[in-house]
This record gives structure tokens, sequence and C-alpha cells, in this order.
């Protein structure tokens, strides 16, 4: 696994990575519609609004590689990013919860994530983003039963960690911590960020980047 606390040349081998140039492949609605497992998978999964995109859009250093809106549950497939010189591929999931859309769309977005999460072999980590005014919510804790039972690594991103204060921050970090403390497939280790200030996005990418090399 990588290192909890990246060290140096983690940070440096992350800043590398994402240094080169991610492009969007395609939108998948249906798990026949993925690309080949021929390369390093990280998913990022969180409830609507919680600060997806943006925070994909920071980690690769584009303002406009994944379209964010005010609306919840815009994202509606599973979209695909991929490094353009390093076997590293991004899929933005879905978001869950407060999805304005018939609710035959919504059970078909929720097949398709539990389709995916169950067959592919190649998905190294998801990360669960949380919006770090609020904490674990019903729907986060789900989507941890799903990640759990199907044997998934899964590790929480804070998102939005500029937006409280430190006390309501550390509040929510030890409810978090709590959430996922006998969790089997959760990684102990939380991440804060925001896509704002860039908090946190270098130790991200620096996890992702210790991928590579395993």
């Amino acid at each position: 696994m990588p290192d909890a606390e990246p060290d140096n040349a983690n940070i440096e081998a992350g800043r590398i990575l994402f240094a080169r140039p991610f492009v969007f492949i395609k939108g998948c609605v249906r798990v026949s519609d993925l690309p080949p497992p021929d390369r390093i998978e990280v998913a990022f999964a969180g409830r609507s609004n919680v600060g997806k995109s943006s925070l994909i859009n920071a980690l690769t250093g584009r303002k406009n590689l994944a379209r964010t809106s005010n609306t919840p549950g815009r994202t509606q497939e599973l979209n695909i990013f991929e490094a353009e010189l390093a076997p590293v591929r991004i899929v933005d999931m879905p978001g869950f919860g407060f999805a304005r859309a018939p609710k035959p769309a919504v059970e078909a977005w929720n097949k398709l994530i539990h389709s995916y999460l169950r067959g592919r072999p190649n998905l190294r980590r998801v990360y669960l983003l949380i919006d770090s005014r609020h904490g674990p919510k019903a729907n986060d804790k789900s989507v941890m039963n799903e990640l759990d039972t199907n044997a998934v690594s899964y590790q929480i991103v804070l998102t939005k960690a500029d937006k409280p204060s430190k006390r309501d921050l550390d509040k929510v970090i030890a409810a978090t911590k709590a959430a996922i403390a006998k969790r089997p497939a959760a990684y102990p280790d939380i991440i804060l960020t925001s896509s704002d200030t860039g908090a946190g996005i270098s130790d991200l990418r620096a996890q992702i980047a210790a991928f590579i090399d395993q």
C-alpha cells in the first residue's frame, strides 16, 4: 500500500505523474463500455455536490477536465480519464444521493456502480469523498458497506477542508475515523483536501503514483 504520509520522493513522483497530460476518454453507461483493464485504475466516489469534479480538476491541474455543476447528480456515467504518458486511469463515478433524475435512471446508475465495483480487476482503490462540513452520512456508510462486501480497498477523502472551523473539522475527522475503525476494506488514514487552496492535493497525487510501482 502507499505510505500513509508520503515522503519527499513520493511527493515528487506524484508531482511528475500529474504534470503529464490527463485526457477525457469517454463516458460509460454500461460495464461493457469500459476500456480493457490494461492499466491501474483509481475511482472517485461521493455524494452529489461533494466537490468530486473540482477535486479531479485540481488533481490533474486542469480547470475543465471534469465538468463541474451546481446541479446535483449531473455525472450520470462512469467518466474515464487517462494519463497520456503513464499507465494510470481515473474513473469518475456518478454521484449518489440527491440525484435530480427519474427513479429508473438512478437505479440504472446504481446497477452500473455495483457492477463496476464487483468486476474490475485493475481497480486499486476507491477514494470516497465526504464533505468536511457534514461528515459521513447514511448514504456514505451504505457505499462503505458495498465496498467492504466486495473487498474493494477504499480511502476517505474529506473535501472542502478550508470551509469549516478547526473545531468543527476536528469533530468531523473524529466521526469519520470512528465510522471506518472496524471496516475491513477501509484504509485507515484520512486525506484532508481543498480544491480552492490546494491542501492535500500533493498527498493524494503521491498515493496514486505509488500504485504504479506495485
